[in-house]
């Protein structure tokens, strides 16, 4: 049935995140979801301190649960008075604790601020929706090494500031890509690994737990160990799942920023990735082609190279919205008027375009098609000039500097002027045909013998383990 909610947002402008896993893992109702979890997390934590009755967990984790009552839109619209969505979640969920135990319905939300909650659940968010993303990461990573491996000497031309520069392998470029899709995925994981918690009351002090146990003795932790309010962090954090934070981070906003910074460097990655298909993709290159092409509205002829496209379209945008996510850093007080607001929507975002992006990675690479044909064709395109770096050095050797940038230059003109072969052109220099022979020169010329290190560069970096793939 067509969606009749003009508000309704299902990711028509958006088609790079469309339909992703991570988009569904960051809907209003997931984080409705998590909301929930962190707030069943808060009294199941409570209860085992014995700050509330195992009774009051029980009927809160089953309210909780009964995700299908709570209106997302309704929360929405009702969100607008208090400034977050938190506030009328918790009016709902002590309502629906409340029809099967009035008393357990007093320990919802007990001693937290809707910031603890909010955080909370935009971490399990996060914890959540990067499972997909490390995973196409990984297949993305498997591809490039099978293509590193498959053309380590498959001549190619490199480019430098868009004009051919010295021949190199198409293995080294798909080795360079899996490195940077491995190191987002080192990175991703390693943050993914330290998303805290947040718990900390009005002014991240924990106080009003203590008050409550104060007031209650029935409920009074009765142990003189460690501090109340640091068994009560490590607790809700195990319950939740998430890393245990050192201090409440209202405003040590270090985990939304260290997540941008993965964030934006793994769209980075993989635009690094895109731009380079992209350019060798096209018409006049055709060096590489998309499994399936994208159609053209107009032009029947057409397959577009979407996929790159739209990593490509993801890479322009990441890092402006970790901009906005660094600038939360700045919060004032104990809990900032905005900071934290501000952070909401860039943060779903950046996991949205991210995780589109790392599943059109994994798609790309494991369709690319290669034409090492084309390759070959564009490396002959300067008629052997790609290959002066070589032959200065050599020439320099042998008949000096000066004289071999001369013959060069020359040989280089009659090459351009008369579409002669490199090697012809020099040996109409005579102190170069008596100090080299023909088969020397025909040698020296071929672009695809001036490779360096290129091969035992790839056996180097296909030799790095493939954590994304095989994580230890």
């Amino acid at each position: 049935m067509p969606s009749t909610d003009a508000a309704e947002d299902l990711g028509l402008l958006s088609p790079g995140q469309a339909g992703s896993p991570v988009e569904a893992a960051t809907g209003d109702a997931a984080y409705v979801r998590a909301m929930l979890d962190a707030e069943a997390a808060l009294t199941r934590a409570q209860a085992a301190l014995g700050l509330a009755p195992a009774a009051a967990a029980q009927a809160v984790t089953a309210a909780a649960a009964e995700t299908a009552r709570y209106d997302v839109r309704d929360l929405a619209l009702r969100a607008r008075s208090g400034g977050n969505p938190v506030i009328p979640l918790v009016a709902d969920l002590t309502a629906a604790v409340a029809e099967h135990d009035r008393q357990a319905a007093v320990h919802v939300h007990r001693g937290a601020t809707s910031q603890d909650i909010l955080d909370t659940a935009a971490m399990l968010v996060a914890a959540r929706a990067l499972e997909p993303v490390l995973a196409d990461l990984g297949r993305a990573a498997g591809a490039l090494a099978r293509l590193a491996a498959e053309h380590r000497d498959t001549p190619i031309a490199g480019r430098t500031l868009t004009q051919h520069a010295v021949p190199t392998t198409f293995g080294l470029k798909a080795a360079g890509w899996r490195s940077l899709a491995l190191d987002a995925h080192e990175r991703l994981a390693a943050v993914r690994a330290t998303l805290p918690a947040q718990l900390g009351g009005a002014a991240g002090t924990l106080a009003a737990f203590h008050a409550f146990a104060e007031a209650d003795d029935s409920t009074a932790d009765p142990d003189p160990g460690p501090d109340l309010g640091l068994r009560l962090l490590a607790g809700y954090a195990a319950e939740t799942g998430l890393a245990e934070p050192t201090l409440p981070w209202h405003t040590l906003r270090t985990p939304v920023a260290d997540l941008a910074g993965a964030l934006a460097f793994t769209a980075g990655a993989l635009g690094k990735l895109a731009a380079d298909v992209l350019l060798m993709s096209r018409t006049e290159i055709g060096e590489l082609g998309e499994s399936s092409g994208g159609g053209s509205s107009a032009m029947p002829h057409k397959a577009n190279p979407v996929r790159a496209t739209l990593i490509a379209a993801a890479a322009r945008q990441v890092p402006a919205l970790a901009a906005v996510l660094y600038a939360g850093l700045a919060a004032e007080d104990e809990r900032p008027a905005g900071a934290w607001h501000a952070e909401w929507q860039p943060l779903r975002q950046a996991l949205r375009l991210v995780g589109g992006a790392a599943r059109d990675a994994a798609e790309l690479t494991e369709g690319l098609r290669v034409h090492p044909n084309r390759m070959r064709g564009n490396l002959d395109a300067t008629d052997g000039l790609v290959i002066s770096e070589r032959l200065a050095a050599v020439l320099a050797a042998l008949i000096g500097r000066g004289e071999a940038r001369q013959a060069l230059s020359r040989a280089s003109r009659r090459v351009v002027d008369q579409g002669m072969e490199l090697d012809e052109a020099l040996r109409q220099e005579p102190g170069i045909a008596d100090a080299l022979p023909q088969d020397r020169l025909r040698e020296l010329t071929d672009p695809t013998q001036y490779a360096g290190s290129a091969g035992a560069l790839v056996d180097r970096a296909l030799r790095r383990s493939d954590t994304a793939r095989n994580p230890t």
